[in-house]
């Protein structure tokens, strides 16, 4: 097993950028459930409820609020271009549509799930270098949406993750990316290391993060297009990931700790992507 930064594959040439086939993914599911991932969901919180309905990829059907979120919401424009009306209701009343703990602050919406798009949203323009980020059976939803968030901070073209061991489009992981979820693609493929093979045949140089790497992310290599390979905060990537990988490494860590969680790990990796562009 290699986990240092001997590369196993040439750097491809810049500007490559072979079409990328069309990967299998699961198909938008349909339904009555709240939160399961089989059908229309419960969107939860300020940020994320009014990127969705600023989404005109989102198809909404219930803006449910309590009466101060509603004044406030006549204000919106994109409430208006929607067309559709504010159900007032009380805070214990919208909690009860919702998962336990769900910190909705007085606004929900139930939408259904976003279309999922191919890996063909990761391609980028051949001449600007671009960056996306693949996840190795990350099950929590939470951990995922903070992911998005991280990659729409920093300019990352997609989050690419597995159809199976791997969350829904929940209310959860809604809440968790604060809006990034309705501007950065969700990319689920059935077979994760064919897609690193299809990423490295479109131009990707695919860097995976593991703690036992010999060598550090600042030795890395992130010129071109990269794809960052993070895996799950208690196993980190499996071994074949690992050996699809172009380049392995570590993210130096100076501290008592023994590792980063996945949110903070994949920030990181990303603001070393950026940095490097400036």
């Amino acid at each position: 097993m290699v986990y240092g930064l001997m590369s196993k594959r040439k750097r491809p040439p810049a500007g490559r950028n072979r079409p990328i086939r069309p990967a299998t993914v699961s198909g938008s599911p349909s339904g009555t459930s709240s939160d399961s991932g089989t059908g229309p969901y419960w969107i939860y919180g300020t940020h994320a409820v009014l990127a969705a309905l600023d989404n005109p990829a989102r198809r909404c059907q219930r803006l449910v609020a309590t009466r101060a979120e509603a004044d406030r919401l006549d204000t919106v424009p994109a409430v208006a271009r929607r067309g559709i009306g504010i159900e007032v209701a009380e805070r214990h009343e919208i909690e009860r549509w919702l998962t336990p703990g769900a910190v909705h602050q007085g606004l929900a919406l139930l939408t259904d799930p976003l279309d999922e798009p191919g890996l063909e949203a990761a391609l980028p323009a051949p001449e600007t270098p671009s960056v996306v980020m693949v996840l190795d059976q990350v099950t929590d939803p939470r951990n995922v949406g903070a992911a998005l968030r991280a990659a729409a901070a920093f300019g990352a073209r997609a989050v690419i993750m597995q159809s199976r061991h791997a969350p829904p489009e929940t209310g959860a992981l809604a809440k968790a990316a604060s809006g990034a979820l309705e501007v950065v693609p969700l990319v689920r493929v059935t077979n994760l290391s064919r897609a690193l093979k299809e990423l490295q045949d479109g131009g990707f140089w695919c860097l995976g993060l593991a703690g036992q790497a010999d060598g550090s992310l600042v030795e890395a290599d992130l010129s071109g297009h990269v794809a960052l390979v993070l895996g799950s905060e208690g196993s980190g990537l499996r071994r074949l990931t690992i050996e699809t990988c172009d380049q392995v490494a570590r993210i130096p860590i100076t501290g008592n700790v023994e590792s980063l969680n996945l949110a903070t790990a994949a920030a990181v990796a990303l603001y070393e992507w950026a940095r490097r562009k400036l």
